[in-house]
C-alpha cells in the first residue's frame, strides 16, 4: 500500500515560466510548517540544484547544508520529481514528489504528488497521528504551498 497527496492549482503563467518559479525561487515562495520541518533548527532558506541528479537542499542560517533530496526526474517545463526526507527520518527513508505543469489555456496547472508516507515509522515526523489525519495535514501544507508559489509567480 502506498499513501500520497494530490494538490493542484492554476496560475497565470506559461508552463516554462511556471516550472522556473516552482525551482528558481523556492527560496521565495516556500513556507516552514514546525509538523513538515527538515530540521529540527531554525529554518534554512530552500534551493534546487537544477538537472537530474542535482539536489534540493536547505542551507541554515549557520551555513551548514542539509540535502532534503535529489531530481529524479527533470524534464522542464513538463515535469519534475524529487526525493524528499526529513532529518527525523530513517537515513534510508526517502518519500517522492513529482510535480507536473501542464498548459490550460492561458494558464498552467501545476500539480503536487507527495507520496510515500506510510513508510514513514511511528515517531519519525508523524506526530502521533495516524495515516490519514497525517495525509490531511501534509495536503494542507501543499495547499499553503501552493498558494504562496501562485502569488508570488503570477
Amino acid at each position: 500500500m502506498t499513501s500520497k497527496v494530490f494538490v493542484a492549482l492554476r496560475v497565470k503563467a506559461t508552463p516554462e515560466r511556471a516550472f522556473a518559479a516552482f525551482v528558481d525561487e523556492i527560496g521565495v515562495w516556500w513556507r516552514p510548517n514546525s509538523l513538515f520541518q527538515t530540521t529540527p533548527r531554525d529554518p534554512g532558506r530552500l534551493s534546487f540544484e537544477p538537472g537530474e541528479g542535482g539536489r534540493l537542499v536547505e542551507t541554515l542560517a549557520n551555513g551548514k547544508v542539509f540535502e532534503i533530496g535529489r531530481i529524479r526526474t527533470w524534464e522542464p517545463p513538463g515535469r519534475l520529481v524529487f526525493s524528499w526526507r526529513q532529518a527525523t527520518f530513517p537515513s534510508d527513508l526517502h518519500t517522492e514528489v513529482e510535480v507536473r505543469f501542464e498548459p490550460v489555456g492561458e494558464e498552467t496547472r501545476v500539480s503536487v504528488e507527495h507520496r510515500g508516507f506510510d513508510q514513514v515509522p511511528e515517531g519519525a515526523a508523524r506526530h502521533g497521528f495516524p495515516d490519514e489525519v497525517l495525509l490531511m495535514r501534509l495536503a494542507d501544507w501543499w495547499r499553503t504551498l501552493l498558494t504562496s508559489y501562485r502569488d508570488s509567480s503570477s
